[in-house]
């Protein structure tokens, strides 16, 4: 079924939301980020990465 792997997909949709939300609040709002927006969002993207990429059994 096509549907299988549609949780891995809105997961990863979830890590690169943030991180585009942390970009918008830079260039469009002009509030820099800070290292622990960043560091969140580093995180956000790499769990995103594990849940897309990692091995399955």
């Amino acid at each position: 079924m096509d549907a299988d792997h549609a949780g891995r997909s809105y997961a990863a949709y979830g890590g690169v939301y943030i991180a585009s939300a942390l970009l918008w609040l830079w260039l469009a709002e002009g509030v820099r980020p800070d290292r622990w927006d960043l560091l969140g969002g580093g995180v956000c993207l790499l769990g995103a990465a594990v849940i897309l990429w990692g091995p399955r059994a």
